[in-house]
């Protein structure tokens, strides 16, 4: 099984020192709002893949390609404002370190910012990331391991204020999907315990701060969704 330090909203100062290559993980997954250069120092300081959605706080990282390591913006050279050497998943399925993850970032639309998006303009990129889901599957025959995303489902682990409010699409992406687990953030617990949700067969995760799981694959994901492990670097 994959070991996972997943990340989200909350810097954790001590991951950002030297006490964090006391880890042993394979990947490092983030569900956005958290600084780019904390990504970049994790994923250097761990020598680990990042794989990443970008959360409502983040930059605006739509139109950008990356062809033979150069980074466009509308056929133009541009410098890329991501996280050196992260992968994004935003609106896409990626296969890292084992694992096969589908991403969707931002949250609904409450102001003019980046990264927010209408329910309509949510469930619209969400069917991208299931036509490549399914396309994969059929390629290969094998599904979607975790689901990251920044915002919870609705009515599962979000808040009833508009900025916190889930997306009701994300409800059916894990109905098609079936991951064995969906990994969230932008619901900060304020000092609450934020207790894992389960919807269908997927367990939703908030990981706010930072959780870090051993992750089944493959066949593996029906002998259950994962261990946490709550043992701090």
């Amino acid at each position: 099984m994959p070991k996972v330090l997943a990340v989200a909203d909350e810097v954790v100062e001590r991951l950002w020192t030297e006490q964090v290559r006391g880890l042993d993980v394979d990947l490092i997954v983030a569900a956005g709002d958290l600084p780019f250069d904390y990504l970049e120092f994790l994923a250097s300081a761990l020598d680990r893949p990042c794989v990443f959605v970008p959360g409502n706080h983040d930059a605006d990282l739509t139109g950008y390609s990356n062809v033979r390591g150069l980074w466009t913006k509308a056929g133009i050279p541009a410098r890329w404002p991501g996280p050196a050497g992260g992968v994004n998943a935003d609106e896409r399925v990626v296969d890292v370190a084992g694992l096969r993850i589908a991403g969707l970032g931002g949250s609904i639309r409450y102001s003019g910012g980046p990264n927010q998006w209408t329910e309509r303009q949510q469930a619209r990129r969400l069917r991208r990331v299931l036509r490549t889901a399914q396309w994969r599957r059929l390629r290969d025959g094998r599904g979607v391991d975790v689901l990251l995303t920044h915002s919870p489902p609705l009515d599962c682990g979000d808040e009833p204020d508009p900025p916190h409010r889930g997306f009701a699409c994300l409800r059916d992406a894990v109905r098609r999907l079936r991951p064995p687990l969906m990994l969230h953030g932008h619901i900060h617990p304020h000092g609450v315990v934020k207790e894992d949700r389960t919807l269908d067969s997927t367990r939703v995760v908030n990981v706010v701060g930072h959780k870090v799981f051993d992750i089944p694959v493959g066949s593996e994901a029906g002998l259950g969704v994962g261990r946490e492990e709550r043992r701090a670097p």
